[in-house]
């Protein structure tokens, strides 16, 4: 589908998937007077590097048209194709700042990041499972030297960038950022809003190795969103969504009626937020540990940031507790 108003024109690539993300809009190609932009890369795979080359040829256009890429977050599937474009096509890449150490895969921060997780996961009564968990290399919690970003970044310091307004929306991830152009309403959101799923708050360290209270950054983004005036959301996956407010409404009233039932669970005697997983998610609990460890901590952060639970340290575990 092509979108196109006047001087500007957008071309999704959509690549279908067996998961219930149902399939990637992995990129976007956006023309704009000489510009040629890119907006996220995709995963590093032939069938996405395929999609690419098909899109551009249907519209005239090569690799070497392309005069930017710009990524809205540091994610794998976001970011694949990357050094692939650049190993022939040597462009400018624009970043989020706080993507920059991720996308290198820094090895201080890589260190930190490890030292985090375990110190958390011990916090949070996940016992040998969360150590186990620390050390997996197929854990998202490892970033894959695969997918480290090469080539220099250039930090995005600047509320607009060629034509698009840029906004911080954190929360599935804390370098996240959407391109709004204001002028046709349209809204670059990467993994922000999904219509057939909730997007994910993944649990993250800062870069001083502080928790980021991911789940509350991600309900203020979907709050900011609400005061834009947007006409279409072209998301990271799924569908292009026209008309959105009343999904990212559906989005917030849905983390208010889940932080209840956590409130529900402690109330119950749950104390630790390994019990609460693993009462919630039973058998997936070691399968899915990061993604459900991500949630449960989330919800347990915005519960504590309502007031409406509190938390004590007993033998090096955080326990969780109604007032």
């Amino acid at each position: 589908m092509l979108f196109k108003k006047e001087d500007v024109e957008v071309f999704p690539i959509s690549v279908p998937t067996s998961n219930e993300l149902k399939s990637i809009n992995f990129f976007f190609l956006v023309k704009q007077g000489r510009a040629l932009s890119l907006i996220d890369a995709g995963l590093n795979t032939e069938e996405c590097w395929n999609s690419l080359q098909k899109t551009l040829k249907m519209h005239d256009y090569t690799l070497t048209d392309i005069t930017e890429i710009l990524l809205t977050h540091h994610h794998s599937d976001h970011i694949g194709l990357v050094n692939r474009i650049l190993s022939t096509h040597p462009i400018q890449i624009y970043a989020h700042p706080d993507a920059i150490l991720r996308l290198k895969r820094d090895g201080r921060y890589m260190n930190m990041r490890v030292d985090f997780f375990k110190k958390l996961y011990q916090e949070m009564g996940c016992g040998q499972v969360g150590e186990k968990q620390v050390i997996d290399i197929n854990n998202p919690i490892i970033l894959n030297d695969d997918n480290r970003i090469d080539c220099e970044i250039q930090e995005i310091n600047s509320d607009h960038l060629l034509g698009f307004t840029i906004l911080e929306i954190p929360g599935h991830a804390p370098d996240l950022i959407a391109f709004y152009n204001q002028q046709y309403k349209w809204l670059f959101a990467g993994d922000l809003l999904i219509e057939n799923m909730s997007s994910n708050a993944f649990i993250e360290p800062d870069y001083n190795g502080n928790r980021i209270k991911s789940l509350i950054q991600q309900k203020n983004s979907l709050e900011k969103c609400l005061q834009l005036h947007v006409e279409y959301v072209f998301p990271g996956h799924g569908t292009i969504l026209g008309n959105p407010f009343d999904l990212i409404n559906k989005r917030l009233k849905r983390i208010d009626e889940k932080a209840n039932k956590y409130l529900n669970i402690i109330k119950s005697g749950k104390a630790t937020a390994s019990e609460i997983a693993q009462f919630i998610y039973k058998e997936k609990y070691e399968r899915q540990f990061f993604t459900i460890m991500s949630e449960v901590i989330g919800y347990l952060d915005y519960l504590e940031f309502q007031g409406k639970i509190n938390k004590k340290m007993e033998r090096n575990v955080w326990k969780y507790y109604c007032f």
